[in-house]
């Protein structure tokens, strides 16, 4: 790599903890000579933030809880304080209730429905809503989603749902954002071991079948992931938008 987003100011929103891939993602931005924004969310993990960003080409650090309105109004408000065109936004936000992640689909409850909805799809609405006025000069909007979206997925249940409804959001956002330069993307990345994905129900064994059917035979590399965002992020990306980048070893290829 060569300082692919040298110059570039980009805000990541997800890191959860060094495992992440929003991590990974914010690992190779600031590789590539970007400046970054992260958040947290709520004061509990602020800590483990601000020592993840240690090694990172970090301008900021700012609260934001998704959920909450009035948050993402100070989010918008401490970006614009920082003087500096937006250029580059990574969403990586997903949540379920863990109990529907192990229960049959058809058991949902509608709570559990509507969270699931507003934490890992609306809330890529609300941050566009949020960042696109700071990006005026056009710029990159990502997100992450999973194969769970279109096919069956065993325990994935209401997520897969959510990642359905999230490809949906990011194409008409596309369409919407598209006049003013921004583009939004979605990287669709193959299983990884991370926190999150633990806590589907048999997890391990889709990590031991993705190397028997996948075409490279092989799970996904975290780094890869990271990459992909690199590319959308930045000006080799300038003519992709409201698309899915499949980077999983080629297993949403297979029909087995």
């Amino acid at each position: 790599m060569s300082n692919l987003l040298e110059g570039k100011f980009a805000l990541i929103l997800g890191i959860a903890n060094r495992w992440s891939l929003a991590y990974a993602i914010a690992q190779a931005f600031s590789r590539e000579g970007a400046t970054l924004a992260l958040t947290y969310l709520g004061e509990h993990q602020k800590e483990a933030i601000e020592d993840l960003s240690k090694d990172l080409n970090v301008a900021a650090i700012l609260p934001c809880d998704v959920t909450k309105d009035e948050e993402l109004v100070a989010l918008t408000e401490s970006l614009r304080a920082l003087d500096q065109p937006l250029d580059a936004v990574m969403h990586s936000l997903a949540f379920a209730n863990r109990e529907d992640l192990v229960r049959p689909f058809v058991e949902t409850s509608r709570g559990g429905f509507q969270l699931a909805q507003d934490v890992s799809a609306y809330s890529l609405v609300a941050v566009a809503r949020a960042t696109a006025p700071l990006m005026t000069a056009g710029g990159s909007l990502s997100t992450l989603t999973y194969l769970g979206s279109t096919r069956v997925m065993p325990n994935y249940n209401v997520m897969g749902v959510a990642k359905a409804s999230l490809e949906a959001a990011m194409r008409y956002l596309a369409s919407d954002l598209g006049p003013q330069k921004i583009r939004v993307n979605a990287i669709s990345a193959g299983p990884v071991k991370t926190t999150s994905a633990r806590g589907i129900k048999d997890f391990a064994s889709i990590l031991d079948t993705v190397p028997e059917r996948a075409p490279l035979r092989r799970n996904t590399d975290p780094a890869e992931v990271a990459d992909a965002a690199v590319f959308l992020a930045s000006d080799l990306g300038r003519g992709v938008t409201g698309n899915i980048l499949f980077v999983d070893a080629g297993m949403q290829v297979m029909a087995y």
